[in-house]
């Protein structure tokens, strides 16, 4: 199966054999290599496309982006013309890390831009969480050790993603890795360009409110990625999950599974919308993450039950006791001038019921 890469063309479907499409006429071969089979998505920039390499003998699979802007109007066709420029210049470059897709070609044809970059096998997010349902803290845990090294290293390169989503995050079937792709609308911090006002770019519902107002800086992505995971373990818009009226998250009010105070507290965090108040870098938040109070939650002190009493302790109690009663009954007889020698007899008597081994006193007969 070949696919007409022409955005006019009636009908696209195409035998795989052919390098003509038989409708429009158009070339089905990129670079006399790559082929498209079939659409996978589309965006505010381009279209996107599983294709083959047909270059190699295995002929293994990759991904084709078109440059076709939805956007009308010279300036905006410009604005994304350079976007998806710079979106080949910084995979060129952020390609070499292991969990971002590697670009394979920049080229244009047919007065269109395109980029070839590596095919990632699975599933994103988004599917994930539609078939498997909420995640729970350990998925999340996992998910944040994943993605926020890479977001160092994106950082490091002076790099702002700007759209990290569900959708945006695929996970390898082969061996469930993490990958953050598209980087369509990721911005340079190079030079004074982190200071200036930039297009205001990103899915609505994940982007921090100062890249709402086109002033992206690091710790955007870090929010866009803590509304990602209360997205995640909640199945709801992030929309839904912030109270307009007190002005915050309550996203911990509709969790499918519970999450510890750590983990709430390290989100809420991310959360912040005051950018002082948030994290300002990954390595920050991985700290918190896997400092030994969060991966393992302190216990209460375990409290142990009092020794219960021996029975000699018991009966030295009642034994005491008993000696204290008889006392006062001696006193309050010797008082009234009863002898002392009977009293004593008669007490012993009674302390003898309560101590076995108390002397039997016999009174004379």
């Amino acid at each position: 199966m070949s696919y007409c890469l022409n955005p006019n063309c009636p009908n696209p479907q195409n035998p795989g054999t052919t390098n003509f499409c038989v409708t429009c006429g158009a070339k089905l071969l990129l670079r006399e290599r790559y082929r498209a089979i079939k659409p996978i998505g589309q965006g505010g920039f381009g279209r996107t496309f599983l294709a083959i390499d047909e270059d190699k003998p295995s002929k293994p699979r990759c991904v084709i982006k078109q440059f076709f802007p939805l956007a009308q109007g010279t300036n905006n066709a410009q604005k994304a013309a350079e976007l998806f420029n710079q979106e080949a210049v910084q995979l060129d470059e952020l390609g070499k890390h292991p969990q971002i897709p590697e670009l394979l070609a920049y080229f244009t044809q047919d007065n269109r831009q395109y980029l070839i970059q590596q095919f990632i096998d699975g599933q994103t997010l988004s599917q994930e969480l539609a078939q498997k349902g909420a995640f729970n803290e350990t998925q999340t845990r996992q998910l944040l050790n994943d993605l926020l090294p890479i977001l160092q290293f994106v950082h490091s390169r002076q790099v702002i993603h700007r759209d990290i989503k569900p959708d945006n995050i695929i996970k390898r079937t082969s061996d469930n890795k993490l990958f953050l792709v598209d980087f369509g609308a990721a911005k340079t911090t190079a030079g004074t360009a982190l200071q200036q006002t930039g297009t205001s770019i990103g899915s609505p519902e994940y982007v921090a409110p100062e890249q709402s107002r086109g002033k992206a800086v690091f710790s955007s992505d870090i929010y866009s990625l803590g509304v990602t995971c209360i997205h995640l373990l909640t199945k709801m818009s992030p929309f839904d999950l912030y109270n307009l009226e007190e002005d915050a998250w309550i996203w911990q009010q509709f969790l499918q599974h519970p999450v510890s105070n750590a983990l709430s507290n390290i989100l809420d965090k991310m959360l912040e919308n005051a950018i002082n108040k948030r994290y300002q870098s990954a390595a920050e938040v991985l700290k918190d993450l896997n400092s030994p109070t969060s991966v393992t939650p302190s216990q209460p002190p375990v409290k142990t039950p009092p020794p219960t009493p021996s029975a000699n302790a018991t009966n030295k109690a009642v034994k005491s006791q008993v000696d204290r009663e008889l006392e006062e009954l001696r006193s309050q007889f010797l008082g009234t001038g009863t002898s002392k020698s009977q009293i004593d007899i008669e007490l012993d008597e009674v302390k003898s019921q309560f101590d076995p081994k108390a002397p039997k006193n016999k009174s004379n007969s």
